[in-house]
């Protein structure tokens, strides 16, 4: 068995994001600057939120937009600024490190994102980040209709890159995740610290 291919979660690796707390930071900035008081986001968003899930692409950016801007009783101009500021926040800062590590594998092995994503999200991390010109290919959850840690969204990746499930090492922060790829047949790496990481995903490759 040789390794053939190593696939990359986004937020939290090859972003710098903490993906469990920005969302509430972020709710708290707008219900101050909204005036409301604290907590009063998820209760009002429940009057406005649109049917769906957001991963599976089933909820546009347009709905969520029109959502949030409901909730926190927002004109255009302001609207525009806490969108802005929801995305600068859902992508955190690009984990170069990662990045040039990721960089690196190519062309002597193929490389893929795969991400739970939400709609507009290609387009932003594109414009800070160039996450398709690092990669061969990008597997959204928001496009695809499937989401980590459904087994149908790592046989699709694995599909897309033609290669076998035990050629590929996948990196992503999330324990349930990486054990969902491992029952697929992936090479699993749990992420917590860069430079360990990329230790580990070369060990691999090495003893492939």
């Amino acid at each position: 068995m040789a390794i053939r291919a190593v696939v990359f979660d986004i937020g939290g690796v090859l972003e710098r994001v903490a993906d469990d707390a920005w969302p509430e930071t972020w709710a708290t900035r707008w219900e101050a600057r909204a005036g409301l008081p604290a907590g009063a986001f998820a209760e009002r968003l429940a009057a406005h939120a649109p049917a769906g899930s957001v991963v599976t692409g089933e909820v546009t950016e347009t709905q969520l937009r029109a959502a949030y801007a409901a909730t926190f009783g927002l004109d255009e101009a302001a609207t525009e600024a806490m969108m802005a500021d929801l995305w600068d926040a859902y992508c955190g800062e690009l984990d170069v490190e990662m990045y040039d590590f990721a960089a690196g594998l190519r062309p002597a092995l193929s490389t893929a994102i795969l991400s739970n994503s939400g709609d507009g999200a290609r387009r932003e991390e594109q414009r800070r980040y160039g996450f398709e010109q690092l990669v061969d290919t990008i597997v959204y959850s928001h496009e695809v209709g499937l989401a980590k840690p459904d087994p149908m969204v790592y046989a699709l990746t694995t599909r897309r890159l033609g290669v076998r499930p035990d050629e590929v090492v996948f990196v992503d922060d999330v324990d349930g995740h990486v054990r969902a790829a491992r029952e697929h047949g992936w090479h699993g790496v749990v992420h917590r610290e860069t430079a360990a990481t990329i230790r580990e995903v070369t060990r691999i490759i090495e003893q492939g």
